[in-house]
């Protein structure tokens, strides 16, 4: 007897259940979560048969296994990886049909870090303040997958996409360009910090996690000493904690923090900087400002 559920086989060094995230509740101390990377969690919904919003997996770095209890359909992208089905190769950026027990692993990110896995119908857990979305800050929503858990999946709300071709993946970046405005802090810092950070050579700390992007360089020298009262933050943020090395807030940021934050992220960048690897190079640049015409 089958149901609409999956086990996890080996749940890798970090996979959880994400969907787009709860926006609306900063005020009540609430990140708005969900996928670093949600292009690739809304494509790979998409090619699925699921709305966008529908809940994925997110692995990162090293994958995955699981089996599911029903024949399913499996779209697997993302950062590109290895994708077998009872140790048979199957398609990467594509749907899969998948018979009830059979094991679909899903192996370490060749290029990225983040491989997302959607399934038809989504990964049915309860959802918590609207959302899906395992929450590593706050703890909100489900727990990061153990080996031996059982998800739930939902009924399917339509077919498959047909694929007459390739879809087009964005590649994971070579280099990370961050487009940024100043502020709302800036003046917190030098000038030369200013110079430092548009023109300084910075690169991905291997202590970045969903709730920043670490960086390794130059610190940024300040202006004014001691702390700010707590205060709101906001996605794409860079903070500058006392090191002096700019951490770039992701999706399980904190609502509110004292130290300083010298620039904002494009938040069009974010989607990259989720599937940088540590050691890649990192460049700060800072956006034009529009003219008073609004023209460019």
């Amino acid at each position: 007897m089958t149901d609409r559920a999956l086990a996890v086989v080996r749940a890798g060094a970090l996979t959880t259940v994400q969907d787009l995230g709860r926006p609306g509740h900063a005020h009540l101390g609430v990140p708005l979560s969900g996928a670093l990377d949600p292009h690739a969690a809304a494509l790979v919904n998409r090619l699925a048969g699921n709305p966008e919003r529908a809940a994925v997996l997110e692995t990162t770095l090293n994958g995955c296994a699981l089996r599911p209890r029903c024949a399913v359909t499996v779209v697997v992208g993302g950062a590109p990886c290895s994708v077998t089905v009872d140790g048979r190769p199957a398609a990467w950026g594509a749907p899969v049909r998948m018979a009830a027990g059979a094991v679909l692993d899903v192996g370490p990110a060749v290029r990225g870090v983040r491989s997302y896995l959607a399934f038809a119908g989504g990964i049915a857990v309860e959802p918590v303040l609207g959302s899906r979305a395992t929450d590593l800050l706050s703890g909100l929503g489900p727990a990061p997958l153990t080996d031996g858990a059982v998800l739930p999946l939902g009924r399917p709300a339509g077919p498959p996409a047909r694929l007459d071709g390739g879809v087009p993946w964005p590649a994971p970046p070579a280099e990370l360009v961050l487009r940024v405005r100043l502020g709302p802090r800036e003046d917190w810092f030098t000038a030369s910090a200013l110079r430092t950070l548009t023109r300084g050579a910075y690169s991905v700390s291997s202590a970045s996690n969903r709730i920043g992007l670490r960086t390794e360089g130059p610190p940024l020298e300040r202006a004014i000493a001691g702390e700010l009262p707590s205060e709101g933050m906001v996605l794409g943020a860079v903070q500058v904690p006392p090191d002096g090395r700019p951490v770039v807030f992701l999706a399980d940021h904190p609502t509110t923090g004292g130290y300083p934050v010298v620039a904002v992220v494009d938040g069009r960048d974010l989607a990259a900087a989720a599937q940088a690897v540590p050691g890649t190079r990192v460049r700060f640049v800072q956006a034009r400002s529009p003219s008073p015409s609004g023209r460019p």
